[in-house]
């Protein structure tokens, strides 16, 4: 049994934004029939490159669903730059995590959302006769293009991994040397992240987001509440850390020396080396 989060049952039980979409001005697919999982992703997209709406069409399980559901509230409203950011983690941790057995959903939510914005952009992926020269597992249609691309994007290090993110070495298992050998040209390749975290994987930006909120309740919080003092998380922008500092703290003459000397090092050791904090 699956253990699930009240978020993605909710989304899975009252889809948002399911159905389809006269004459959207992107389309995105991803997956196919054969391997359980399909999604359509439609898009309007107004003259500032907004995305004003979205819609979409997911024949496959609850996660595929809700990873769609929660795809389109994550995108309706911000700019199509932003919103080709979003990486599958992204959509996951929207969701408050899947199983590890199902990451694959929210991997096919980023891929029609690429695909979609790739045709919009007039940047439209290889042509299916093309794409079959490149499949890696013929079970279930996946490139090695695709699979390098999770590999990258997730820090995977096993082919277990590579199964639960793309389905990839899930069927007859006769392409494991491959994707062993992909896992391996990535890991000895690959230098470590600027913004990788403690454990040494690339943090998205929510990642980013709660791991510093966390730093800041179990580790900063309780130090400046014991003087009157407390802080807010304003914003994250790449290595910077917009933070507002409230209560006593917001008038002590020391309270540069707290952002730089105590705040910003519990950061550095509890999220990211490279982040620097900001006061407004």
């Amino acid at each position: 049994m699956w253990d699930y989060t009240e978020k993605v049952k909710d989304h899975f039980l009252n889809p948002r934004n399911a159905g389809e979409m006269k004459d959207p001005d992107a389309v995105g697919e991803a997956g196919s029939l054969a391997c359980g999982d399909q999604m359509k992703l439609m898009l309007r997209i107004d003259k500032n490159e907004i995305i004003t709406d979205a819609k979409f069409q997911t024949f496959g399980c609850g996660s595929a669903v809700a990873s769609a559901s929660a795809l389109t509230e994550m995108i309706i409203g911000k700019p199509l730059a932003e919103a080709e950011k979003i990486t599958n983690r992204d959509i996951a941790d929207y969701l408050g995590g899947l199983p590890e057995k199902k990451m694959h959903c929210s991997v096919l939510g980023h891929a029609a959302l690429d695909a979609a914005v790739n045709k919009y952009r007039g940047r439209d992926s290889a042509a299916p006769e093309e794409k079959k020269k490149h499949v890696l597992c013929e079970c279930f249609g996946v490139t090695e293009e695709e699979i390098l691309h999770v590999i990258k994007e997730n820090g995977l290090t096993k082919i277990e991994d590579v199964t639960n993110y793309t389905k990839a070495g899930g069927g007859c298992m006769s392409c494991h040397e491959k994707i062993s050998a992909l896992i391996k040209s990535v890991v000895t390749t690959e230098k470590p992240s600027p913004e990788a975290g403690p454990a040494g994987k690339k943090l998205t930006n929510l990642q980013k987001i709660k791991l510093i909120e966390e730093t800041f309740e179990k580790e900063i919080k309780p130090m400046l509440k014991a003087d009157g003092g407390d802080i807010e998380l304003i914003d994250v922008e790449g290595s910077k850390v917009v933070v507002s500092l409230r209560g006593m703290c917001s008038s002590c003459s020391t309270s540069n020396f707290t952002l730089k000397k105590y705040i910003e090092p519990k950061l550095k050791e509890f999220v990211s080396d490279d982040l620097f904090i900001e006061e407004v």
